[in-house]
């Protein structure tokens, strides 16, 4: 900042999540609801305070170990998609998994696949089992962001971390993702975040809390 001047983005903030929990953060552009995810999903560390995954304080893990965490515990879904161009469908999702370097995953039942079917069992779950060889630019935004939700729990997260998800779509479509997120969140029994402005993904979560001034209200 211009002669040294400290912006302070979030402070006096104090939140705690609960296992399973649907939570709607709200604020108006410039509030710092990016920023407070990107906190909470140890993209970014606090200059004080901390941050705590059940008993683990990530402002003592490096960047390799915050990274290594996020892979295991959480998934993301964005406001863009940021689905790779030059992978289908099926290899978007499918990436993740290799990344955890093992052969096999479970399908719903516990029942052990491999990572190959674990992809298409979850692009089936999205409504997208005719798209697995479709590219990112053959599909509509909603088919994207449908993918990129396979993608997030495919990897069974115990986080979810959702950006303005259905800030791209329009309203039919915003609609149906905010269906399938909710489904697949009693499904999966996964905590999920979402920054939002979209008063009908607002009304699905458990908890709204609103993001003014780098504080946090409750409604």
């Amino acid at each position: 900042m211009p002669n040294g001047e400290t912006l302070t983005i979030l402070q006096d903030l104090s939140l705690e999540i609960e296992s399973g929990q649907i939570l709607g953060i709200l604020g108006v552009s410039g509030s710092g609801k990016s920023t407070l995810l990107a906190l909470l999903a140890g993209l970014d560390i606090p200059t004080q305070g901390a941050v705590f995954w059940d008993n683990t304080n990530l402002n003592n893990l490096d960047e390799d170990g915050r990274a290594h965490l996020r892979l295991h515990k959480a998934g993301f879904v964005f406001q863009s998609f940021e689905l790779l161009p030059a992978y289908t469908a099926y290899e978007n999702v499918l990436l993740p998994l290799e990344l955890l370097d093992e052969k096999s995953s479970r399908d719903a039942t516990g029942t052990s696949i491999t990572i190959e079917e674990k992809a298409i069992q979850c692009l089936r779950e999205v409504g997208l089992e005719k798209r697995l060889h479709h590219y990112p630019n053959q599909l509509s935004g909603g088919e994207q962001q449908r993918v990129a939700i396979a993608r997030a729990f495919a990897l069974e997260p115990k986080v979810l971390f959702a950006d303005e998800p259905t800030g791209n779509l329009d309203e039919k479509t915003g609609t149906h993702v905010i269906e399938l997120l909710n489904n697949l969140n009693k499904m999966h029994k996964t905590t999920l975040i979402c920054v939002t402005h979209d008063p009908a993904l607002s009304r699905m979560c458990q908890k709204v809390l609103h993001l003014s001034g780098g504080q946090l209200s409750s409604t």
